[in-house]
């Protein structure tokens, strides 16, 4: 793969990013698609945002349209937008970008897509999420393969779809989807970092000194695999009484996970540095999930300096090598992940070497290089070239 400093920088244009989640929103998607705004921002294009009002009497920032929205069913505090092509191609027809994102699949997104190809406006889709997982999570396995072909459909309407694996970008190959386009990760090091760790906050949490912490970051949700976090953290803790269970989020399984677990801690949704210094007062990241497209998390894990247990696919398979950085669990190997969660978690000493060794391994990523990858897909896109002639997909 061409490094991404690589790229070159072209001159400036004007460009659309539609998503339908941003921060405050704390999700994966919503804190990705933001730092790739600020990243095309910084490279001095021009970027506007067009999203749902998050909240009545809401204020526009600089480039910002807010669109009609709704509640999305079963995560509170989340909108999904509804369908605006109209206005979004009367906007278009005003200001016209010289290429398109669309980050999300909801009904914002196909508006966004269909007012590109009927003005003629190059758009790339972002993959997030995969929806045909959840089906599975959400006891509807059934309509998965449903949901693959509906995204299929969305993603083929745009120019090329990205991805931040190599292992996804060859699932969305066998799968027909058109022009999968490789666009890595990044995370802000200087932001998670081992220095964040803090005693006070570990006392709280009514771990000693030497007690073992796992910590889970992320929503606490069905397609996040819970009960296999809960049973992994069991087994460590009949080898380690002392051990705590951190839990970081916010979702609509807290309430019966916290009733079933009175002795976890639930330390609520936490953003910037507080996050970070939750990262990185933990001793192992226990990320049971298997619905992920990435999981940002594990490399915000890694760059704390925290060992690491998760699943081998997405940012794992990636950047986390089994016994340098913590495991690198087979997916669908429950019981390989219990065992791997209480050898981790036990060892003091294995904890501290693993733990240096991933803040090593991702200590040279730079969200710059991500922007500037981004940057040369869009400027093939606006010039009428393929974004894989820009960044080679090996």
């Amino acid at each position: 793969m061409m490094p991404a400093s690589a790229a070159s920088h072209g001159p400036p244009m004007r460009i659309a990013i539609v998503t339908e989640t941003w921060p405050p929103e704390v999700n994966g998607v919503a804190l990705t698609v933001h730092a790739l705004a600020q990243g095309l921002r910084a490279r001095g294009h021009e970027v506007g945002v067009l999203r749902p009002r998050q909240s009545p009497g809401q204020v526009t920032e600089d480039g910002e349209v807010l669109l009609r929205g709704a509640n999305l069913p079963r995560y509170p505090g989340l909108k999904f937008g509804l369908p605006a092509a109209r206005r979004i191609e009367s906007l278009w027809r005003q200001a016209r970008p010289e290429a398109v994102y669309v980050a999300t699949e909801g009904p914002l997104g196909w508006s966004a897509l269909r007012a590109a190809r009927r003005l003629g406006v190059p758009a790339a889709t972002g993959f997030h999420t995969r929806f045909d997982r959840y089906m599975r999570d959400y006891g509807a396995g059934w309509l998965q393969p449903v949901a693959l072909r509906w995204m299929r459909h969305f993603h083929n309407l745009a120019d090329a779809t990205l991805v931040p694996t190599r292992e996804l970008q060859a699932f969305l190959r066998e799968e027909c989807f058109a022009n999968v386009a490789l666009l890595p990760r990044a995370v802000d090091t200087a932001l998670f970092h081992p220095a964040r760790r803090d005693p006070a906050l570990r006392a709280a949490w009514g771990a000693g000194v030497d007690a073992p912490v796992a910590i889970h970051v992320g929503r606490i949700a069905a397609e996040k695999n819970l009960a296999l976090a809960v049973r992994a953290f069991r087994a460590l803790q009949q080898a380690r009484p002392d051990a705590r269970f951190a839990w970081v989020g916010d979702g609509p399984a807290r309430e019966q996970l916290q009733r079933d677990n009175p002795d976890f801690v639930f330390c609520g949704v936490q953003r910037g540095g507080d996050l970070a210094r939750h990262f990185a007062s933990g001793d192992v990241f226990v990320f049971p999930s298997e619905s992920e497209t990435f999981g940002n998390v594990t490399l915000e894990a890694m760059a704390s300096g925290v060992s690491t247990v998760a699943f081998d696919y997405g940012a794992a398979r990636e950047h986390l090598r089994d016994g340098v950085h913590g495991a690198a669990v087979s997916p669908g190997d429950d019981d390989g992940f219990v065992a791997a969660t209480r050898h981790v978690g036990g060892d003091a000493d294995l904890r501290f070497l693993m733990g240096g060794a991933a803040r090593q391994a991702v200590a040279a990523l730079r969200p710059a290089d991500v922007a500037a990858a981004f940057d040369a897909i869009l400027q093939a896109l606006a010039t009428g070239r393929n974004a894989h002639a820009r960044i080679a997909t090996a």
